[in-house]
């Protein structure tokens, strides 16, 4: 027809540098906003986009050539004498509906009023804006129609993203475009390339969705039937009335297949949306509901009514009747051909599909974990099981037994992995059983092998026919010649002698009438070589030959008009929304109400900001459904609404009013009023269909989510919680009831629910204790205080510390941290709740996951600083730091961290010398973790963030990091959006919060495989709640004794002083209420100020015990003016004596031994 270097009646050159420059990228952005018309799911690579813009400039080129159109009829004659039979019609369709709607608002996405300068240029003449618009439409239009091809295609392969590559592919296989473009055997087209590497293997989840795959395929099929073939059918007037029984016994109960397949495919997708991501879709149900309805008995009378003979021979006569067959022939091009071979073996799709349901079950069954799922399944099976033996009997006893016994064997994986580098593999083996192929490998045009068999070939003058082995793919016919030479002088040889071969979409496929000479044959006709009559030796080989050919030949017209009917059935009965004024969620969208971000990879709008009645009706859209936008929304809406707020708008949405029908004049005829009740009907179908159904199922979704992973909304509301289950109880429907039994299966299980012990496979099993010293009871008791079960009233802090192993500390601190951290609910981060007044109940869990950092930091502090004496001392900071390289094995950042805050903590920096004896006694490979884990902490956390990203779950993360940037969030991005109308919710922020919850939440669900040490964990319990309580700052207990050093005497004669004991005796009045620490730390502060000898350390860890910053109260003057009087060295001995002996120096100096 015209191809890219076919220029001789071109008088503008498209591929000129000067010109390729005005054109180049004119229709790129245009093109993406096509793509998203007819997939909007779909993304497409800038090198697909700018292919297909190519061949539209070369369409533009052909519509422009010599004589130059000046008329809109000129370029529409143009249209009907080059292009295909029935793209033409559709074009010229889509152009005059263009030019109707008016220069003023164009309705293409295709920048026409660009194109019309330039056109000028074209043409060199000055030409009427309607004649671009028309041109500019055909070329829409056929964009839109490649764009579609290609985005099937890569559905089908289940790609999201549409390349060049796709494109070719999809192209190659469709005749129509093919013959457009006329791309010849030795052109660009490309196939897909067979990957070795690729894992062809599937797991569960893609079973299931290729499953649903399969369905999606296998309803446009039954389309095809019906919508095509049968409708075509009855609107013969002969076909009419009395002559519909003769359709009843070739299509018999077609539709009841279709309502069953659109059934479960929809059952099908719900049960995969309202799965959770790390969870497998419990598929078992959808065919358990309808194999106790006996729903699947629909197919054993379609079996048994279209494999009789008498449905073929009735298909025969009504296509022989002569009204039928002229009409069929006036119905288009091989139309007639397509009624009389191809439909008889797609009345036997349903046939084989049924099977694909019994093959599905059996290998989902194999990978089923679930013991559950198991049970579902096999009843199914069970259910089935005299179905398959009834269906197995009639194929056995029908004309078609060995035509479906082969397709049955041939059952696949459709749009599996497996399937296509199968057949990839197999064309390639064809092509190397074929001694003398020439021209391109055969998987380089060609996508899928369909059928081979023994024709005879009729000479033209040979009074003997020679016999032929045939090849026939989606793209060639192959003649071969069985090889009797299997060996030669190079080596082995082929099976088969190539003889000829001929594109499928440069061939007219026509039938012959039987003679007495000539049976069954048909006729291959090319357009530039002779024409080829093949003979099959029998009318059933025949009709499989001319049903495989017919159907290559005519597929592309025969989608085609099936895109055809399907968009004209949406145009006479477009989807009726309620109205606005009763539903508000049914206000259309607009800059007062919402704003839409932008789309993701998957299609999906983001939106930035909305009301929120916009919000909830987003949240059960009825076109898509948003996994991310239900978990975001369920995250954060607390931010911007109540509870009950939510459930009233969810059940108001819930609560659909359907369209009424229009009034009806009493003066219409019987006929106009039958009429007008029929559109009706249908237009209340369609509504129930694809807007009340999908939004109601949403609803309950979005209330299953709501329930079963925020159900402490409703424990803390009981009233919420009955309102739902009131709503929960008037629901009906038997689709509805199931996920209303769902729902209240969450709601039982989280009422009655207990807190569940971690359980541990059989494979995996915990690492037993470790221990340095066996410790009997009489040692724990020592340890433990009075208040756990113990014996002693001051328990020391350090010796626990010595006595136990560093791993099962690690450990028993670890497994404790996971315990608050996994406790942490999103509800309690979510607009910093735990900054607020309120904070210890609406954040009682993160508080207790602070406050233990906290009080684990100072425990680590205090057991480093309360030693007697320098060995001591590098004893416990030893274990500290073993302790720390078993948490970074661990993956517990969080106890990383708060070994680094003891250490970095002013108490123990100054420690130098204890830390050079440390770090001489570590072992090389506890010095490279220490060095490693110390470091995260630095330069914002990078390096944290870097290792958190890398490892692999279990961990406890920091949270202080994750608090952090939710402030910063929170603080720096206002509720409402501000450049925009009032009232929008600013959503794009409650998603950046969301992200961050989301990350929380995804190292909540993995759990440590470790054993928790009963005592070790009532020790750990004990001594935070005991020492570290939050209600008062607890000084630690001492006796004056051998074991206190001096400075540690005259800091607690200091504090009993401050108390009230003015020799210092009373040592044991150690704790200061929290009303009292301000005083205390002034009167400390003062009292240091008359020493003007005391170290400044000295001040600050008094204030440290107090739980006060010195600095956040103004003393950060006071501690200066310590320092410049000057610092005292601890170590000396002589500590009673310092205000007289000690001189005034004027820095800080460090420890001494």
């Amino acid at each position: 027809m015209f191809s890219a270097t076919s220029t001789d009646s071109q008088f503008y050159n498209f591929e000129s540098e000067e010109n390729a420059q005005k054109w180049r990228h004119l229709f790129l952005g245009p093109l993406k906003r096509v793509l998203e018309q007819v997939h909007p799911s779909l993304a497409a690579k800038d090198d697909a986009l700018e292919y297909v813009e190519s061949l539209i400039l070369r369409l533009l080129a052909m519509l422009c050539a010599r004589p130059a159109p000046h008329t809109v009829q000129d370029v529409e004659e143009r249209v009907q004498r080059t292009f295909p039979n029935p793209i033409d019609r559709w074009a010229i369709g889509d152009a005059q509906a263009a030019i109707e709607k008016g220069r003023k608002k164009s309705p293409l996405v295709l920048p026409a009023e660009k194109a019309h300068p330039l056109l000028r240029d074209v043409l060199q003449t000055k030409i009427d804006y309607q004649v671009t618009l028309y041109i500019v439409a055909v070329l829409e239009y056929i964009s839109a129609d490649i764009l579609k091809l290609a985005g099937n295609y890569v559905k089908n392969i289940r790609h999201i993203e549409v390349t060049q590559q796709d494109i070719r592919v999809a192209m190659c296989a469709d005749k129509v475009l093919m013959d457009m473009f006329q791309q010849d055997e030795d052109g660009e087209m490309s196939a897909v390339v067979e990957d070795p590497n690729l894992d062809t293997s599937l797991t569960y989840d893609e079973l299931v969705k290729d499953l649903i795959q399969e369905e999606k395929a296998y309803i446009r099929e039954l389309n095809m039937i019906i919508k095509v073939f049968c409708d075509k059918l009855q609107q013969i007037p002969v076909l009419q009335g009395s002559g519909s029984r003769e359709l009843e016994i070739i299509f018999s109960n077609i539709t009841e297949i279709y309502d069953f397949s659109v059934n479960l495919l929809g059952s099908l997708e719900d049960t995969l949306e309202v799965t959770e991501e790390n969870e497998s879709p419990f598929i078992g149900s959808c065919f358990e509901e309808l194999a106790e309805g006996a729903e699947f008995d629909v197919y054993g009378k379609y079996a048994s009514d279209v494999l009789r003979q008498e449905c073929a021979d009735q298909l025969m006569d009504v296509v022989n009747q002569p009204p039928v067959s002229d009409a069929l022939t006036s119905a288009g091009q091989g139309f007639k051909e397509a009624v009389k071979y191809y439909l008889p073996k797609l009345l036997l799709v349903p046939v084989c599909h049924v099977f694909t349901y019994f093959k599905y079950i059996e290998m989902i069954l194999g990978m089923t974990e679930s013991e559950e799922a198991r049970e579902s399944l096999e009843q199914v099976k069970g259910l089935l099981w005299p179905l398959q033996s009834q269906l197995e009997r009639t194929i056995q006893n029908s004309p078609y037994a060995p035509y479906l016994k082969r397709k049955l064997g041939e059952i696949t994986l459709r749009h599996g992995r497996q399937s296509r580098q199968q057949t990839l593999s197999k064309m390639k083996e064809l092509q190397r059983s074929i001694d003398g192929w020439e021209g391109k490998v055969i998987t380089q045009c060609c996508n899928e092998f369909v059928l081979e068999g023994d024709l005879l070939k009729l000479g033209a003058t040979a009074k003997k026919p020679t016999e032929r082995h045939v090849f026939l793919f989606d793209g060639l016919i192959v003649l071969c010649k069985s090889n009797n030479r299997r060996s030669s002088v190079t080596g082995q040889v082929g099976e088969y002698r190539f003889k000829e071969k001929f594109l499928m979409r440069m061939v007219e496929i026509l039938d012959r009438e039987d003679t007495e000479e000539i049976k069954y044959s048909f006729e291959i006709r090319p357009r530039d070589q002779p024409s080829v009559v093949l003979l099959a030796k029998s009318m059933e080989e025949k009709n499989n030959w001319m049903a495989a050919l017919v159907m290559l030949n005519t597929r592309s017209m025969l989608e085609r008009t099936l895109d055809s009917i399907l968009l004209d059935e949406e145009k006479q009965h477009p989807l009726k929304l309620p109205d606005p004024s009763v539903y508000q969620f049914a206000i259309e969208d607009s800059e007062s109400n919402i704003i839409i971000e932008e789309k993701e990879n998957s299609g999906t709008p983001l939106i930035k900001g909305a009301t929120l009645p916009k919000l909830v009706e987003r949240l059960t859209y009825h076109m898509y459904a948003d996994p991310m936008f239900v978990r975001t929304f369920l995250t954060t809406y607390r931010s911007f609404c109540t509870p009950t707020e939510l459930l009233d708008l969810l059940i108001q949405r819930f609560d659909i009013p359907e369209p009424e029908l229009p009034p009806i004049s009493e003066e219409e005829t019987q006929e106009v009023k039958n009429q007008q009740l029929s559109i009706h009907r249908e237009i209340l179908k369609r509504f129930r269909k694809e807007y009340s159904q999908p939004v109601q199922f949403r609803v309950l979704n979005v209330l299953r989510h709501w329930v079963d992973y925020h159900f402490y909304d409703f424990e803390r509301d009981k009233a919420l919680l009955e309102k739902l289950t009131s709503f929960l109880e008037k629901v009906k429907g038997k689709s509805m009831r199931k996920w209303v039994e769902s729902i209240t299966k969450i709601i039982q299980r989280r009422c009655n629910e207990e807190q569940r012990e971690i359980t541990f496979s059989l494979h995996r099993s915990p690492p037993s204790p470790k221990w340095h010293i066996k410790l009997e009871d009489k040692d724990w008791d020592v340890i433990l205080p009075i208040s756990a079960g113990g014996t002693s009233p001051t328990p020391d802090l350090v010796k626990p510390l010595l006595m136990l192993h560093p791993i099962e500390i690690a450990r028993q601190l670890t497994l404790l941290e996971f315990k608050l951290y996994r406790a942490v609910k999103p509800s309690e981060l979510v607009g910093t709740p735990w900054t607020k007044e309120d904070k210890e109940k609406r954040s009682p869990n993160l508080l207790k996951m602070i406050h233990h950092h906290t009080n684990v930091t100072h425990w680590f502090m205090r057991c480093i600083v309360d030693c007697d004496n320098f060995e001591e001392r590098v004893a416990v900071m030893m274990r500290v730091v073993e302790i720390m390289v078993m948490f970074h094995d661990l993956n517990n950042f969080n106890g990383v961290f708060e070994v680094s805050s003891a250490l970095a903590s002013a108490a123990v920096h100054r420690l130098e010398l204890t830390k050079m004896e440390v770090r001489k006694r570590l072992l090389p490979v506890q010095q490279k973790v220490f060095e490693e884990a110390s470091e995260l902490s630095q330069n914002h956390c990078k390096k944290y963030q870097e290792k958190l990203r890398s490892i692999n779950p279990p961990c406890v993360p920091f949270f202080g990091m994750y608090l952090t940037n939710i402030l910063h969030i929170e603080e720096g991005n206002p509720d409402f959006l501000v450049r925009a109308a009032e009232g929008l919710i600013n959503f794009s922020k409650r998603r950046k919060v969301a992200e961050i919850t989301g990350e929380i939440q995804q190292y909540q669900n993995q759990p440590y495989c470790l054993l928790e040490e009963p005592r070790i964990k009532k020790w750990n319990h004990k001594e935070n709640s005991l020492y570290w309580s939050k209600k008062k700052k607890v000084l630690q207990n001492f006796e004056l004794g051998s074991q206190l050093s001096q400075r540690l005497r005259l800091r607690f004669c200091i504090i009993s002083v401050l108390n009230g004991d003015e020799d210092g005796s009373d040592v044991n009045k150690d704790v200061i209420d929290e009303e009292e620490t301000e005083d205390v730390v002034k009167i400390e502060v003062g009292f240091v100020l008359l020493l003007r000898r005391i170290s400044t350390v000295l001040v600050h860890r008094v204030a440290s015990k107090c739980s006060i910053n010195p600095s956040a109260m103004g003393w950060r003057s006071v501690g200066r003016r310590v320092a410049a009087a000057g610092a005292y060295t601890e170590g000396d001995d002589a500590w009673e004596d310092a205000r007289l002996r000690i001189p005034l120096t004027s820095s800080v100096t460090s420890e001494a031994p």
